[in-house]
């Protein structure tokens, strides 16, 4: 991964109270307050309908708010938005190109959408970083779906932008392709682009994001770093086989958030924090438990992923809304 984003600079993007209720009463995006940093690799998390396409759309001018503001690069978006836009690149979830166009016309194309001179040097370079140059002068539709999402990263990058929106960018790739659009992804970062992304994948989340945000039905539920995410909600299960069920629990284990399962024959400890808390709370329970005699066959021990607490927050929040 290349250096982290400048959390001293002005945020490039500012989104205060940002709303969108559609004629029906849907609402959309509910009150969402978000700043970007100079520099990141931001993830923004959420289920179909969350509101991510809808927030995207705002930013890139496609959708009108109902209320709240944003700013990018210091431009009120609803009164100078074609300064800002310029400076702004959208890969979008569908694939809406021109199929019969050849890669390099498709790309040359949208950098004149900007108002930008013709460039085959940068055309060049933006082709070649995303190993589409020997496509250059292939039909769109001839491509696999892989390559056909390059293309639109392709287009997205030839007018330079300085942020760059990625709307599920790896959607229908393969294993391999979706790794190789990381590596991409974090090149563009490297060379200055702000990026935000939203997925179903919550690896590419963990593998790329400096910060992550989770949304659900509009609101934005939570936005931090993902190590303090991590350090913060993460937890450790354990789960100890023992050679012989136990009728209850063990005095001893008291202090720790344990319990018996499956008729006595399990020991589950669900705590700590992701400061390695629970792996030493595991090691104690092992030793105390030898020290009883209580013999155990085996212990399963795993610490929360970024989609275990992700999984968490959605069904806290759905609890909420119907209590």
């Amino acid at each position: 991964m290349t250096s982290a984003p400048d959390t001293n600079s002005e945020p490039i993007l500012e989104l205060d109270g940002l709303t969108k209720v559609y004629p029906g009463g849907l609402t959309a995006l509910d009150h969402v307050d978000l700043s970007i940093r100079r520099g990141e690799i931001f993830a923004l998390l959420g289920p179909n309908g969350a509101g991510k396409t809808t927030l995207i759309g705002a930013v890139c001018g496609l959708v009108r708010p109902s209320g709240g503001t944003m700013r990018a690069f210091g431009h009120d978006l609803s009164s100078d938005w074609r300064k800002a836009r310029s400076r702004i690149g959208l890969v979008p979830q569908e694939l809406s190109t021109d199929m019969f166009e050849t890669v390099w016309r498709a790309v040359s194309y949208s950098r004149g959408l900007f108002g930008l001179a013709p460039d085959k040097a940068r055309i060049e370079e933006v082709l070649r970083s995303l190993s589409l140059w020997d496509k250059r002068d292939e039909q769109i539709r001839a491509l696999s779906g892989g390559m056909k999402r390059r293309v639109l990263i392709a287009k997205a990058m030839a007018h330079e932008p300085d942020l760059l929106f990625l709307d599920e960018p790896t959607a229908g790739v393969d294993v391999e392709l979706r790794k190789d659009m990381w590596r991409q992804i974090d090149a563009m970062r490297a060379r200055g682009v702000t990026i935000i992304l939203t997925t179903h994948y919550i690896e590419e989340a963990e593998e790329m994001a400096d910060r992550v945000g989770i949304i659900d039905k509009g609101r934005l539920l939570m936005v931090d770093d993902k190590d303090a995410i991590m350090k913060r909600l993460g937890r450790t299960e354990a789960y100890f086989t023992l050679s012989e069920p136990l009728a209850e629990m063990p005095a001893m284990l008291a202090d720790y958030p344990v319990e018996l399962a499956n008729g006595g024959r399990e020991l589950c400890y669900r705590g700590g924090d992701g400061t390695g808390k629970g792996k030493e709370d595991v090691a104690e329970i092992a030793k105390l438990l030898t020290r009883a005699g209580i013999d155990f066959a085996g212990i399963d021990v795993r610490d929360s992923t970024l989609e275990d607490i992700f999984v968490s927050l959605l069904e806290n929040d759905h609890q909420e809304r119907a209590a």
